[in-house]
């Protein structure tokens, strides 16, 4: 079938034989299609090959980008075989079920829908990068790995007890089984697709199972029997370079994998020994969906001015707090990617280095070899540097080496994990900074959380009592102008309400008021209060904003910022 489609191609001058010859060896190491791996090597467009096998077997094609989908439809096909044959059901026409296919050459496939369904078939060509997209955004791909565990056969893998003697080579060996590979590969592959920002795969005393963390929030995907447990985490280990021999210690490792759409996907990997065995988890980090333009990371237009302004000085230390996976690292790369001129020498301290920056001189911190924070400042400062990121100061060490760089003529860029901005004065001075030190050095402190978004396929009106809204916050006189939403859940969020997350900012520049109010040792509650009066929005306010244009629900304002 790919020769007869090669020689097509040959014959109609549209490929040369060299071509042919390369894609055919091409495509037999990577397993890809031939299609495929023809588009790939740049050797024939997309359009023109759908155009070419349209006009070649008589049939029409069509643009499933622009396709009103009948999700219905799915049903008549399962997702296995929707994505074996990269087919995707469009219209059922009394006795007849219409389908989008990217190879319609394959006869094999249309006796296999046909015998499967009942129905006649009749195809259309679409391009294979849109029923794949096609594909993944309407069937829920989760269901194929639950699938594939029930599949499994319980003998490809010996259960070992915690206290049973491990024979390497046996377990490297289990690992390495085809059912346990394609199990490893699925989770990575799915939680691509379903944005997730984390994988945990966790082992109890009766159960183990395996959560993905998807716009902040911790989901059960699936529950792999115990039997398979060191053969899956041993798998996870050899893919991130990882000693499978210890499992006493933490470990830390990285895996880097190429998605079918060539885009180059990072999994930090961190293994932890836990009562039952090893707990992995997976910090997925994608280049491409970083996001370094600050105008879109969600910031109020005064806001976005203020801290624009502050990273633009010449020197001084703005310092930007939140919990762990709260966007901070996105907000500083974004803040560094419009620092990164030629003409500027910025070097950061990392721990870890989450996204290579083109430009920028990045160190990842290791404690252990004595590459401390403290350390690579102490370094940086023999480097000439115009720019520096610390990314988090821990320690009164840390801490010192960053004021002082950023009293000695260097813009210093760092995180700290406070509640609030206001908070991270004191937590400054309770690593025994001195007043006078923080007053004259820090120009801004930003606060940040990231709040879920309303899927905008199922964003429905609410109704409030007006003694409910205005315990939010709102003002009394709003109620009946203002209009709340919430999602009702639908196939686009998997019945959540909500799809994507965007963040949320308090920004609170030092003026010379809150600079009076440092020296004189005042609390965060009285720093508060002046930066508010200064016109700082508080987490809470700038939520409230979010609620009030639709993009964010009441739930989420209350789950993620305190009342002021």
């Amino acid at each position: 079938m790919l020769g007869n489609l090669g020689r097509l191609l040959v014959s109609k001058k549209i490929i040369t034989e060299q071509q042919l010859q390369k894609a055919l060896a091409e495509q037999k190491s990577s397993g890809e299609r031939f299609g495929s791996t023809l588009i790939k090597l740049g050797f024939i467009k997309e359009d023109s090959l759908l155009s070419f096998l349209s006009n070649q077997y008589g049939i029409s094609s069509i643009n499933l980008r622009e396709f009103n989908i009948n999700p219905d439809l799915t049903r008549l096909i399962p997702a296995d075989l929707a994505q074996k044959y990269l087919v995707f059901p469009l219209t059922l026409k009394g006795n007849t079920l219409v389908i989008a296919m990217a190879d319609p050459s394959n006869i094999f496939a249309i006796d296999d829908i046909k015998f499967l369904t009942g129905y006649r078939i009749e195809v259309l060509s679409a391009v294979e990068s849109a029923i794949k997209d096609t594909i993944n955004e309407y069937y829920d791909t989760s269901t194929n790995l639950s699938a594939l565990v029930s599949h499994m056969d319980d003998e490809a893998v010996e259960f070992i007890e915690e206290g049973d003697e491990i024979d390497l080579s046996e377990l490297k060996s289990a690992s390495q089984e085809a059912p346990v590979i394609k199990l490893v590969n699925g989770v990575l592959s799915d939680a691509i697709k379903r944005g997730a920002s984390d994988i945990h795969v966790e082992p109890y005393e009766k159960v183990f199972r395996i959560r993905f963390r998807i716009d902040g929030i911790l989901y059960d995907v699936m529950d792999p029997s115990l039997k398979y447990k060191n053969a899956i985490i041993s798998r996870i280990k050899i893919m991130s370079s990882l000693d499978i021999a210890e499992r006493r210690l933490p470990q830390d490792g990285r895996i880097k994998i190429k998605t079918d759409k060539n885009r180059e996907v990072d999994f930090r990997v961190s293994v932890l020994p836990t009562l039952f065995g090893e707990k992995v988890v997976l910090r997925l980090l994608d280049k491409s969906s970083l996001q370094l333009d600050m105008t879109k990371l969600g910031f109020e237009e005064d806001d976005l001015k203020n801290f624009q302004k502050a990273i633009d000085q010449p020197f001084g230390m703005v310092l930007v707090t939140g919990p762990t996976g709260s966007g901070k690292t996105t907000t500083l790369y974004s803040a560094l990617s419009e620092l990164n001129k030629v003409s500027e020498n910025i070097s950061t301290a990392e721990d870890p280095v989450e996204y290579n920056l083109m430009g920028i001189n990045q160190v990842q911190i290791h404690e252990e070899i004595g590459l401390t924070f403290a350390n690579t400042l102490r370094a940086f400062l023999r480097q000439d540097p115009d720019i520096i990121l610390v990314g988090e100061i821990r320690d009164y060490e840390t801490a010192e080496i960053a004021i002082k760089s950023a009293l000695t003529g260097h813009l210093v860029l760092s995180t700290l994990h406070t509640n609030d901005a206001p908070s991270s004065v004191n937590r400054l001075l309770n690593m025994g900074i001195e007043p006078f030190l923080i007053s004259s050095s820090v120009i801004l402190m930003l606060a940040q959380r990231l709040i879920r978004k309303i899927c905008p396929e199922c964003r429905t009106p609410i109704t409030l009592t007006k003694q409910a809204f205005t315990k939010l916050g709102l003002k009394s006189e709003e109620f009946h102008t203002t209009t709340l939403y919430k999602g009702a859940g639908c196939r686009n969020c998997s019945n959540t309400g909500y799809k994507g997350r965007m963040a949320i900012y308090e920004v609170m520049p030092i003026n010379e008021n809150l600079k009076e109010l440092i020296l004189k040792g005042a609390s965060s509650t009285e720093l508060k209060k002046e930066a508010v009066k200064s016109g700082m929005s508080t987490l809470r306010a700038s939520a409230i904003k979010k609620m009030k244009q639709g993009l964010t629900s009441v739930e989420e304002v209350l789950r993620i910022t305190f009342a002021d």
